[in-house]
């Protein structure tokens, strides 16, 4: 497949396709940019250039999320040790991962999310035991959602489940799921500027696409501010289902 120099401009046409609509999908969300965009892209490239043109164009739709949903304050002050909890996470997940690259961490993380949104289904999706120990199951949860951004690449599933649980609000999960995105994101943006080999070239090639996933992602939260809190639920648990399809093909992909 194709590297990153060497893309023809149906692939292109391609890449902005994809960005756009993972853009709208992030605003509308608040997550699913990466989860949509990598895979897709990877498809006409290697998963590596993928990666990098994903990168920057997520950054931007998590910074027009958090913009636009208004102040952040309560999320900060409720889930301010998230984003540590994933750090923590993150760095065994990523250890696991070169201990044992060939165990089916995107299976794993699938089956986990079919459990979670069946219990969904007979109406345990929420629950008080956890609303009720909500300090202790966020650090539960930000490790686990960090262990999986470091083997699976996908870090939103274990959040979304956790702020479901507890009964977050629609304007909260958003805000809470960018911050600890936005500092995850940026983490590897800066591992990969100063020793993953990308050039500088490479990173201004993906600013215009940075700029065209921010628009989708202010026409998603348009899409956002005009749904009730029910709706929103619905759809995310919609976006779930999607996830656990997206996690199933890779690995399939990925095997053949």
């Amino acid at each position: 497949m194709p590297g990153f120099e060497t893309l023809t401009l149906p692939l292109l046409v391609w890449i902005v396709a994809v960005v756009v609509l993972s853009g709208v999908i992030q605003g509308a969300l608040g997550l699913g940019f990466p989860t949509v965009a990598t895979p897709l892209i990877a498809l006409v490239s290697d998963i590596r250039t993928a990666i990098i043109i994903v990168l920057l164009p997520c950054i931007a739709t998590i910074v027009a999320s958090l913009v636009r949903s208004g102040s952040l304050r309560q999320a900060l002050a409720e889930f301010w040790m998230m984003p540590i909890y994933m750090f923590v996470g993150a760095s065994v997940g990523t250890r696991l991962f070169i201990a044992h690259p060939h165990f089916p961490y995107a299976l794993l993380l699938a089956g986990v999310l079919v459990v979670y949104l069946n219990l969904e289904r007979i109406g345990r999706g929420e629950s008080k035991f956890m609303r009720d120990r909500r300090y202790a199951f966020g650090a539960l949860f930000g490790v686990i959602a960090g262990v999986s951004e470091g083997t699976a690449n996908v870090a939103a599933p274990p959040l979304v489940i956790y702020y479901l649980s507890i009964g977050t609000q629609p304007t909260l999960i958003v805000q809470a799921l960018n911050i600890c995105f936005l500092a995850g994101k940026s983490t590897q943006f800066a591992t990969l500027a100063t020793a993953g080999g990308v050039t500088m070239t490479q990173w201004l090639m993906t600013l215009p696409l940075a700029a065209v996933a921010a628009g989708g992602a202010l026409y998603g939260i348009g899409i956002r501010n005009r749904i009730d809190a029910p709706t929103y639920r619905r759809w995310l648990k919609g976006a779930l289902w999607a996830i656990v399809a997206i996690l199933i093909a890779q690995y399939l992909y990925t095997a053949a």
